[in-house]
């Protein structure tokens, strides 16, 4: 999202009103840039060699966007001032709207060489697949990493990256750079100034709350302008009560998928929480910063988020506020995976347009970026994990940074890897994301919003319109 996507970032849309148009407009970018302009303005290769291993034109100069969100831009920038000690000057461009930039230079043949493609605006990856947009990506990760050049860079990577970049086949088409860890975020100190425990079961949970609201403390909010945030627990908590299949039927697309009983128990909890008075008032209207906000302000306990939220809620939090994740509080004993069962994954997705005149150039900035010393860099600066493993070993960090790295570590092999926000984003954001909106404001009982989002996967199945992938 994710930073997100969720993505961050992405998981991370920023506007509902985008969102709306951003399957259209990406459609008719795709239609016409697949017809349009040409490859004979590709800069001429470089000589491979050791220290060039994809051949970059060391005199070429790069173009490269960056989305300028919750990670800011810094750590581009840092990256681009290693690249020109041995390359081409680096043309660095920050905007929070992406597909408004790139739109018109797609369409005519003439897009950046690396494109950090994020926000609310950003483009349909799964179109942009489909109609031959992007550079496969493979001779980055099969090219020696910076650090050890007897290990290739895709082996240094945390588990899932790769596949977060894949669309039902091998081919890799993006690299995701911030590993986001989603969760319920919460105050330390908060929850210890009153004696509180983290709540392991949907019984705990709801005591607590109830605690907390005798206290004038609400027990959560979300960012209701941007419903699609909520998920963010929603989705592992159904995959924490049911298994990772559920998940996977979901992704799939699968006939009465959201009619199983762990969607049933997922949405009856979370209706609870509106049913009890204990979301904060007004939280329906906030947007993602203005529900922040109210959170470091200790107005309530949970927010649903991902790590990005320590950076972006930096200006707002307390010095002492000891901001952590915790894993999806779960239903009770019967559910399916064990307590400390995380979504986590690989967001703010880079991409190289296929017809970027300087691809090489591209894709050894990401190897750049890809070296520990950007990586930690990066978690310095923004107080996130980076796909890179290892990476943050030794570093000192903040706290919920350091947070997100042990609950990491704590979850093993439990963590889910939901697929339905970038398979098709469209159902993600705005279908499902306005069915939980309605049932997290109690203005919809459980049993029709798994009617409703069940109607929209089928209608999305369907379509002959959206391309399908699926687990293997």
């Amino acid at each position: 999202m994710g930073s997100t996507d969720v993505n961050r970032r992405d998981l991370i849309k920023r506007a509902a009103a985008a969102g709306l148009i951003a399957a259209p407009a990406l459609g008719a970018l795709s239609a016409c840039a697949s017809g349009g302009g040409d490859n004979d303005s590709k800069v001429a290769k470089g000589e491979k060699t050791k220290d060039n291993p994809l051949g970059v034109n060391k005199d070429a100069e790069l173009d490269f966007v960056i989305f300028d969100g919750g990670f800011g831009t810094q750590y581009g920038k840092d990256a681009a001032k290693i690249y020109e000690k041995n390359y081409g000057k680096v043309k660095l461009t920050a905007t929070q709207k992406i597909r408004s930039l790139l739109q018109p230079r797609m369409v005519g043949g003439n897009p950046p060489d690396l494109v950090d493609n994020s926000g609310a605006e950003e483009m349909d990856a799964a179109s942009l697949i489909d109609k031959g947009q992007l550079t496969e990506l493979s001779p980055l990760l099969d090219a020696p990493s910076v650090d050890d050049p007897g290990t290739p860079v895709r082996d240094t990577l945390l588990p899932g990256t790769i596949e977060m970049g894949q669309y039902g086949d091998e081919k890799v088409w993006r690299l995701n750079y911030a590993y986001t860890v989603y969760g319920q975020w919460y105050s330390k100190k908060l929850l210890a100034d009153n004696g509180w425990e983290y709540p392991r079961t949907w019984d705990e949970m709801l005591a607590l709350c109830a605690k907390a609201k005798k206290k004038g403390i609400a027990g959560w909010t979300y960012a209701g302008q941007h419903p699609y945030y909520i998920p963010f627990t929603l989705y592992p908590f159904i995959g924490k009560i049911g298994g990772p299949e559920v998940i996977r039927s979901i992704d799939n697309l699968e006939p009465n998928a959201w009619k199983h009983d762990a969607v049933k128990s997922a949405f009856e909890a979370y209706h609870e929480l509106a049913a009890k008075g204990y979301i904060l008032k007004g939280t329906p209207g906030l947007d993602h910063i203005q529900s922040q906000t109210q959170w470091t302000k200790g107005k309530c306990l949970f927010i649903p988020n991902g790590s990005w939220v320590e950076n972006e809620a930096a200006d707002t939090t307390p010095a002492d506020f000891d901001m952590a994740v915790g894993p999806v509080t779960g239903l009770d004993g019967s559910d399916k995976m064990p307590f400390g069962t995380l979504w986590a994954q690989a967001g703010e997705p880079f991409i190289v347009p296929a017809q970027a005149k300087n691809p090489a150039g591209a894709m050894e900035f990401l190897r750049i970026m890809l070296s520990k010393q950007s990586a930690q860099n990066f978690s310095r600066l923004v107080k996130s994990l980076s796909c890179v493993a290892g990476a943050t070993d030794g570093m000192e960090m903040s706290p919920g940074l350091a947070s997100a790295n042990q609950a990491l570590k704590d979850a093993g092999d439990n963590v889910l890897n939901p697929r339905i926000f970038d398979w098709y984003p469209t159902l993600h954001r705005e279908q499902i994301g306005s069915v939980v909106a309605e049932l997290m404001a109690g203005r919809m009982k459980p049993a029709e919003a798994m009617d409703k989002c069940q109607e929209y996967a089928d209608k999305t199945a369907k379509d002959d319109s959206v391309k399908k992938y699926k687990h293997a």
